[in-house]
């Protein structure tokens, strides 16, 4: 007799949540409880039956194939107790979570399992609760990445501001002329309006992380790139640097202001920074177009860097390639952040003495 035809299981069994069934490995049968029909969603009828396959073709197919060999390992003696998680199919066509466990009670003369029972507990809601920590596990993550990128952006960005007001200073208390003076004033006060949008950017990343829609604005590019060009302008007429923006005007894309600014600022301030001691910088700002791809080309003629020796660690956190007293190994690091946050990637090309070229790849057209 099977067990499930006991009353005493069925009165325990009875208004709960968990099914039992009891596998004859002899007739290759499974007895599902009333409680197993009723998980599924079959209140009245007993669609389950005693076919082997009615439960297990239920089960999702992504999870057959851990179902199946917790189960086998337990025939064959691998595993003393049956247990797998699986999802199932009910009667309205939604799954739900099953806790599905199982035990040998009885042998064969031969030594090989003769009955095996097991139940069914239904686990739904402690698989979606397990779900939402996870995912709020992930999103803590996430904003605690981005407020360490945030932190970055501020201190190194903002220090390449404070460093180019200092040498303007510098060379203001030095002028010798008027006219000097009055030069150095125009540097000055187009440095303060870039720092002005500078500061206004950064208090747009901290107030957008309460609202996502607002983070991405259509962003036109060569404008934006002119934009940091003018505040790079004392130290491109000091270092007789020459940028070409070769960028359709009405180029744009959808994108963090202030992330966008980053990466250019840091790209354009390392093509000058690392320039090549024998000639002049020159500095090409261009772009290509792929199957709605964009491809943001930034080049230069500076001291390149020697990717077969540093290849893997050009956009590692304070990694460095040349001998410089401002290198700190943030910038490259960090507007890799900036630029995967949006879902885009950024590669390079380098030579030694010859020059560099990174590539931002984007479709946030």
């Amino acid at each position: 007799m099977s067990i499930l035809d006991n009353n005493i299981w069925k009165l325990a069994l009875e208004n709960t949540n968990i099914g039992v069934w009891e596998y004859d490995a002899e007739t290759k049968e499974v007895f599902h409880s009333k409680e197993s029909n009723k998980i599924l969603g079959f209140e009245r009828e007993n669609i389950l039956g005693d076919n082997i396959n009615a439960w297990n073709d239920r089960v999702h197919e992504e999870d057959k194939p851990a179902y199946f060999q917790d189960f086998t390992e337990l025939l064959h003696g691998i595993k003393p107790i049956y247990e797998n998680e699986h999802r199932i199919r009910c009667k309205d066509g939604s799954y739900k979570w099953i806790l599905d466990r199982g035990k040998i009670v009885s042998w064969q003369k031969n030594g090989q399992p003769k009955r095996v029972i097991g139940t069914h507990t239904d686990i739904t809601i402690l698989k979606h609760a397990e779900q939402i920590t996870k995912e709020s596990l992930n999103l803590a993550s996430k904003q605690n990445n981005q407020l360490r990128n945030f932190a970055h952006i501020v201190t190194h960005n903002l220090k390449q501001h404070a460093g180019n007001f200092e040498s303007l200073v510098g060379f203001y208390n030095e002028a010798e002329t008027n006219n000097e003076k009055k030069e150095i004033m125009v540097h000055l006060e187009s440095l303060s309006n870039s720092l002005t949008k500078t500061i206004s950017n950064l208090n747009q990343v901290v107030s957008v992380q309460a609202n996502k829609n607002n983070e991405v604005e259509k962003i036109y590019i060569a404008q934006e790139v002119d934009n940091v060009l003018a505040s790079l302008d004392f130290v491109i007429t000091e270092n007789n640097a020459t940028v070409h923006n070769k960028l359709k005007k009405d180029l744009f894309i959808n994108y963090n202001p202030s992330y966008f600014e980053s990466v250019i600022l840091n790209l354009l301030t390392n093509a000058i920074k690392y320039k090549h001691p024998e000639r002049d910088p020159i500095i090409t700002v261009d772009y290509k177009i792929e199957n709605k791809t964009l491809h943001l080309i930034i080049s230069d003629n500076g001291l390149g860097i020697d990717l077969k020796k540093y290849g893997d660690k050009v956009f590692g956190l304070y990694k460095t390639f040349h001998k410089n007293d401002n290198s700190e190994g943030v910038g490259l690091y960090l507007i890799k952040n900036q630029i995967e946050s949006f879902g885009g990637k950024i590669s390079v090309e380098s030579e030694v003495n010859i020059g560099t070229t990174f590539t931002i790849t984007t479709t946030n057209l």
